[in-house]
């Protein structure tokens, strides 16, 4: 099976700005924002500070993933969640539905803040020059987070109200930066993949997605159980794909086009015109090769970060 990384002349074409319309925003107001998050979600919201921002997960009581976020604290005391725009809808309704006697107000944001993605000599020096995976850091009114870099290329999200000056640098392609997401190895989650994974078959607990000392949360049991019972028997990989793939998409290995082994979880066309693709796979099927998504082969890439049981 080929696992060898991609050629560095890939890297010169990320870098630039690119506006991240697929994306949107929940906005949740109130003294107990921090406190409902915390009940809800896979991280620790209740010690979050205006210096991190938090990747995180809402589950369903049996541990499946209905959206992912990234999510920080404005120097208002609001939150922002930042999340796949085709999941919002239905997440904010079934988030709320647990607010009852919290003081919080939950609100599709989407209007009025803007997201982009920076990359490469875009990007905004923050933690004291210190490059960490969800350090945060507040210019004004904009918000920067770090994100997983990508082939080694740092990466931010950058996230300001809606009549705020765009951030400068050169224009960056979506899909070029959609690949840089991919590439990075930390998934987001999308409508074609809700409720298909627990957070660990997408590598969450090795990303900073789960904390596994919080209190409960919805499905919180068997994300746990997963962890410490060793029952996880399917991990998030990088491939890169002979042809075009799309999340949703289940994976077979040769010889067995009726039982999937895998499932597409989002794909991206690359700058030099091939298709990479983080999947989400069986561990019994990872060393057999010959992986395929109907005609097209997948080629198995290294994990751009170690797991949490080899750290």
């Amino acid at each position: 099976m080929n696992t060898e990384t991609l050629p560095a002349t890939t890297l010169p074409t990320l870098n630039g700005v690119a506006r991240l319309d697929h994306l949107g925003v929940i906005q949740i107001e109130g003294d107990d924002a921090a406190k409902f998050l915390h009940g809800q979600l896979t991280q620790d919201f209740a010690l979050l500070d205006l210096n991190s921002a938090r990747l995180a997960a809402f589950c369903s009581a049996k541990g499946r993933m209905q959206a992912s976020f990234i999510g920080f604290k404005r120097p208002a005391g609001d939150i922002l969640l930042v999340c796949s725009k085709d999941l919002l809808a239905p997440t904010l309704k079934r988030l709320s539905m647990f607010v009852m006697r919290a003081k919080a107000r939950l609100s599709d944001a989407s209007e009025r803040f803007a997201v982009y993605g920076l990359a490469g000599s875009a990007i905004k020096n923050i933690a004291a020059g210190a490059y960490s995976a969800w350090a945060k850091a507040d210019f004004g009114t904009e918000t920067v987070v770090n994100l997983y870099p990508a082939d080694g290329t740092p990466r931010q999200l950058w996230v300001a109200p809606a009549d705020a000056a765009a951030p400068q640098g050169d224009a960056l392609a979506l899909d070029t930066w959609l690949w840089s997401e991919v590439r990075s190895g930390v998934a987001t989650l999308s409508q074609p993949v809700f409720e298909a994974f627990v957070p660990q078959m997408l590598n969450y607990e090795s990303v900073g997605g789960v904390n596994f000392k919080k209190g409960c949360y919805p499905g919180q049991e068997v994300v746990a159980r997963s962890q410490f019972r060793g029952t996880l028997k399917r991990r998030a990989f990088v491939v890169q794909a002979s042809g075009p793939v799309a999340a949703g998409q289940e994976i077979f290995a040769p010889g067995d086009d009726e039982q999937p082994v895998g499932m597409v979880v989002q794909a991206a066309p690359s700058p030099q015109g091939s298709v990479q693709a983080i999947v989400s796979l069986q561990l019994s099927a990872v060393p057999a090769g010959g992986l395929h998504v109907g005609a097209v082969d997948l080629q198995v890439q290294p994990l751009p970060y170690p797991l949490l049981e080899d750290i």
